[in-house]
């Protein structure tokens, strides 16, 4: 293994890109001047771009380093969040691209806000996106520190430190035009390595995939059942829980949602997510294709897995050391400072929305009721960046022995049990009142917090308790059905003068895109 090698590329390839994010930075910071142009690009990304972005939004690090060492070590089980991820994008495309598009302005809460009471509902809205973009953030910064760690051998102070400062500068100077931008160099990056690393496997296969399947059959220790469900999950009851993490899930990160307030109109946000499932579902194929590959390449090299099946740096290196048995240490950092590029670019993406719940939805719309200037409005974006940065930073530097697998499932799990609900209800449900969201809301983030503590992956694996409370791995399908019941029942039974003034206010024929103005005016 020629470490100089792959560590000269991978600090190369890694500071290119820091540079190309700073001059982006850059320019975009010339064209950034108000609050909308810092949220929302002021609507001018085109829907080719927002598919990219949307793409590397979704396509992290612990998709491509992760979602490969599931399959390296579970087989076909990986298909599981493979498919979630899909469906999940194409659900975003069939009942909330057109809609969030006409009836959002900065953020999700500006949804619910239209049409509901505009306060409460903005705390929630706020309460439910720092509740995902907080740990996800952390999250994504400890498995960087780790990453770099691992591979450079730098002191992981240091390595969160030089994922952390980038990120607030691209954010607070650049707003969400440079965060854009950053992501689609990120996801033609890492699209492109990706495939490098896919036909350089498959070449070792003569591109015969049953070659390939047929090889990790006769290597893997599950045998041909590598190639059946259930080498990873046997409980029906987890696996439909883990699947609705990702399908409601994915529908319900803040991220990803303040992503079809930047292009022009409803047309534009279609095209974004119908790019964006083409790109996300050849990437998530891709890597479970690369993880059965891993099994037959890495089979017998001692200097990855030891005797006792121990993979060097754990199974999130898998992607790392199969780029090196197919392209050599050179190929290897490349592959390497690409998974830095997208950990540096998708915690931008988060920063920035937790910043907008700050400044947006709770000073400027809660707080500072009365209406405030551009200028200040920006101040107060930039300061709450820098200040959720900043805490990322310490935090991640405190809690890095943090599973950031259990954290990233548990993101998913919150964003379905609470924002996915909201908007479902808030876009299609004409008896949806403030009652019941508050209801529902607040159910849904108390059962999926309650129920993640009390199941075997925290009471059993994290606490070290001798048996779980409740039983099952994920707790998605318990605490969205109660988040939609908490809500239908309450909003149903809820006769108050508040509530007429609920259903009475449902934008049907905004929703339509029969909109202009009055947006402007109510959100």
């Amino acid at each position: 293994m020629n470490g100089s090698a792959a560590n000269t590329t991978a600090i190369v390839v890694f500071l290119a890109f820091i540079a190309a994010g700073l001059a982006i930075t850059w320019w975009a910071a010339r064209r950034t001047q108000t609050a909308g142009e810092f949220y929302n690009t002021g609507g001018r990304i085109t829907g080719f771009q927002n598919g990219l972005a949307l793409a590397g939004d979704f396509m992290s690090a612990a998709t491509f380093l992760g979602l490969t060492g599931l399959a390296f070590m579970g087989g076909t089980d990986a298909l599981l969040f493979a498919i979630g991820g899909a469906v999940g994008w194409a659900l975003i495309l069939l009942i909330f691209a057109d809609r969030l598009r006409n009836l959002g302005r900065y953020t999700f809460a500006d949804v619910v806000a239209y049409r509901l009471d505009a306060r409460p509902m903005r705390i929630l809205a706020a309460v439910g996106t720092l509740s995902v973009a907080i740990p996800y953030l952390i999250a994504q910064m400890v498995g960087a520190g780790a990453l770099i760690q691992t591979i450079f051998g730098l002191p992981y102070l240091t390595a969160v430190i030089a994922i952390g400062l980038p990120m607030l500068v691209y954010v607070t100077f650049g707003g969400m035009l440079a965060t854009t931008w950053v992501q689609v160099v990120k996801a033609g990056l890492l699209l492109g390595g990706g495939s490098m690393l896919l036909i350089l496997v498959l070449k070792r296969f003569d591109f015969d995939l049953s070659a390939l399947f047929s090889s990790a059959a006769a290597v893997h220790p599950l045998g041909e059942s590598v190639l059946r469900p259930g080498g990873l999950y046997r409980d029906p009851i987890s696996v439909i829980s883990l699947v609705l993490a990702f399908v409601c899930g994915t529908a319900g990160l803040p991220h990803v949602l303040m992503r079809f307030f930047t292009v022009t109109d409803d047309a534009a946000a279609r095209q974004s997510i119908g790019y964006a499932v083409v790109f996300i579902g050849y990437f998530m194929g891709a890597t479970v294709i690369l993880g059965l590959g891993a099994v037959s390449l890495l089979a017998g090299e001692t200097a990855y897995i030891d005797a006792t099946g121990h993979v060097a740096g754990g199974a999130n290196m898998i992607a790392v050391h199969l780029a090196e048995i197919v392209g050599g240490a050179p190929f290897m950092g490349f592959i390497a400072a690409v998974a830095f590029a997208t950990i540096l670019a998708v915690v931008s993406g988060i920063l920035l929305s937790a910043s907008a719940s700050i400044a947006y939805d709770l000073y400027t719309r809660v707080i500072h009721v009365e209406s405030i200037s551009d200028r200040q409005a920006m101040r107060v974006s930039k300061v709450s960046t820098l200040a959720i940065g900043i805490m990322a930073i310490a935090l991640s530097a405190l809690f890095k022995d943090l599973n950031i697998g259990i954290i990233s499932a548990l993101v998913l799990a919150i964003a379905a049990s609470v924002n996915f609900p909201l908007l479902v209800l808030a876009l299609y449900w004409p008896k949806f009142t403030t009652r019941g969201a508050i209801a529902g809301g607040t159910t849904g983030l108390v059962v999926v917090l309650l129920l993640s503590l009390l199941s075997p992956t925290i009471w059993v694996d994290v606490l070290g308790h001798e048996r779980a409370i409740f039983p099952y791995a994920y707790p998605t399908l318990f605490s969205v059905f109660a988040a939609f019941a908490a809500a239908i029942l309450v909003s149903l039974t809820d006769h108050s003068a508040r509530a007429r003034i609920d259903r009475d206010a449902y934008p049907e024929q905004l929703i339509r895109g029969e909109f202009g103005s009055q947006i402007e005016a109510k959100i």
